[in-house]
Order: C-alpha cells, then structure tokens, then sequence
C-alpha cells in the first residue's frame, strides 16, 4: 500500500515526464503505541533512488521499535523545488495523520543516503510552520524533529552535475549556497545525527565535518561518527563489520532524543 501526498494532483506535476506522482510506502508498526517514525530518503543523485537505501533502512528501523516511511520523491528531469516540495510534504502528510499511523506528530524523523541525505538536510532547513495556501495538510508544520544524514552531499557547489540536474544548464548560484547544508543551519533545525567514511571517493567526508560545525555554531545538538574506510552508497554496510555499527548507533541517540 502507498499513500499519495496529495488528494488531487501533485504540485509541479508533469505527466510527460513519465513518473508516478510521489508517495509514501508504509513500515508502519502495530504495537498499540503511539509511535516514533522516520521518513526515509533513498539517494541516487537526484536522478533515481536506490532502492538498498530504502525498503532495508526502514525494516532496521523497525527492528529498532521506530515506524517508517520511504519516500518516493520525483527525481530528474524534475527540477528544483519539486524534491524538496515532495519532502516537506511528506512530513506534513505524516504529522497530519498522526493519530491514523499511530505516530506521534512531535517524533517525525527525516533520514537520507547521498543526495536523499542534502534532501533531508535541505528539509530540516528549508521547512515552515504552516502556510495559509493550500489545503487543510498545507497548514501543519514541515519541521521535522530530528534529522539523520548518511555520507550526505550536502555542499551542493562541489557537485555540478546535481546542480545540472537541480536547476538545469542555467546554475543559479544564489541557491546554490542556501541549498548547500552548511550555509543554512538556523536556530530552529533539529538535532542531527551524521555519519560519514573517510576514503568516501564520491561525497568528500568534508560535507559532514563542515556541516557539523555549523550546527556547532547554532548550538544544534549533533552526533558524528566517521568510519575510516568504506566506499560510497554502502547503505545498512552489511558486510563491513565496522560502518555497519551505524545503525546500532543510530538507535542509542534516537533513544537519547526521546525516539
């Protein structure tokens, strides 16, 4: 089962472009309790999503008494600001129906891999308390309450090609900086968790350090951990007995946080 984050159609809809309007995928546990949940942000560069970061990261939330959701955000030739429009949505939705998930709407978590991880950055940045435009779903707050970052891309001047696929041939630099997660930290973001290799050849472990810093900055409380070695995309890192520690340590802070 999925859920449409829209009734009608979605916002920035194009049928030529051959995708399915964005949804949210159930991991939903039935406990009798009113729950803690993440929403789950699989990452592909904004031009796919992987699906090891998605359905596998939400069952180990689950193993860890957490509800989840996958989110299945537009990706390219969808430009900027339709991703981020599907992710805040997405945390609307969920907060809205609170009481139907059995989730509570003060414990909605944000997690992403890659470029899913600058999509959850970018939500825990760019989010608002409710908007008078819209529906009834459009009035609850997009903050999310906690935000996980796994070897985020979050500097997005160092990527040009996912600035291509954002904003097309025209790169707006203006957005660049705002949309790169260390520029944007504001006193409201959420407590984050971020882990990250050291030898990650593709997203340079730089993106989280400097992130970190930056919620240093704002007093925002974070926990990092860097793995010394690992290549890029490991997602659960199940046969890396060494990264693959940070799900075990992931479940401790959500613990520590009141998930």
């Amino acid at each position: 089962m999925e859920y449409k984050l829209w009734e009608n159609t979605a916002a920035y809809f194009q049928e030529e472009y051959g995708q399915p309007e964005p949804t949210l995928t159930p991991f939903l546990l039935e406990n009798g309790k009113t729950n803690s949940v993440v929403l789950v942000f699989p990452g592909g560069a904004y031009c796919k999503r992987a699906a090891h970061e998605g359905e596998p990261i939400a069952k180990m939330l689950n193993d860890g008494g957490v509800s989840a959701f996958v989110l299945n955000y537009r990706v390219a030739p969808y430009k900027h600001p339709t991703m981020l429009t599907d992710a805040l949505r997405a945390i609307k939705y969920v907060r809205y129906y609170a009481e139907k998930f059995q989730i509570d709407p003060e414990r909605i978590g944000v997690l992403g891999f890659s470029a899913g991880g600058h999509l959850a950055a970018t939500a825990m940045e760019q989010f608002d308390y409710g908007t008078h435009d819209g529906d009834e779903i459009d009035k609850v707050s997009s903050r999310p309450n906690a935000g996980v970052l796994c070897y985020a891309a979050l500097s997005l001047g160092d990527f040009p090609s996912m600035q291509t696929v954002l904003f097309g041939d025209r790169i707006d630099e203006k957005l660049t900086y705002l949309l790169s997660g260390e520029n944007s930290v504001r006193d409201d973001c959420p407590p984050a968790f971020l882990w990250h290799t050291a030898d990650d050849a593709v997203v340079n472990v730089k993106n989280s350090l400097n992130m970190a810093i930056a919620l240093k900055q704002k007093n925002i409380p974070f926990e990092l951990h860097v793995f010394p070695y690992g290549r890029h995309g490991l997602g659960l890192a199940e046969t890396d007995a060494n990264v693959s520690q940070w799900a075990h340590l992931l479940h401790n802070w959500l613990g520590l946080i009141g998930f």
